[in-house]
């Protein structure tokens, strides 16, 4: 027996890596760059399908990814149900301005459904 039949090797490696693709999950927390600020009371984020409001670093808001100026968020929001889950993510070195001019234009339509993203610390 002069070789060795490596064959054998190489389909365990294919099951083997077939089965950490299929249980491996990769979640990833949105698709901007949002360094949430941190929280002590945190709770779980199970939030039911919503419409994503965030607020990058620059003060950028975004409307689910779209970006949005600030003086159109009004009329987006009023095209919403006032039973819709908002989810608000706020980067932590945004002024705190544009975070209470977005819950002002919230409460301005009466969306109180909010979920205030944040990490635990």
């Amino acid at each position: 027996m002069d070789q060795i039949n490596v064959i054998p090797f190489i389909d365990i490696m294919l099951v083997l890596l077939a089965i950490v693709l299929t249980t491996a999950t990769f979640i990833g927390e949105g698709r901007l760059e949002i360094r949430l600020p941190e929280s002590a009371s945190q709770t779980g984020s199970d939030i039911p399908a919503a419409v994503e409001i965030a607020i990058d670093a620059e003060g950028e808001l975004f409307l689910d990814t779209e970006p949005l100026p600030i003086e159109a968020l009004g009329a987006r929001l009023a095209a919403l149900d006032r039973a819709t889950p908002i989810v608000l993510r706020v980067d932590a070195a945004t002024r705190f301005d544009r975070f209470v001019a977005v819950v002002d234009q919230l409460k301005a339509r009466q969306l109180d459904r909010l979920t205030i993203l944040t990490r635990k610390s």
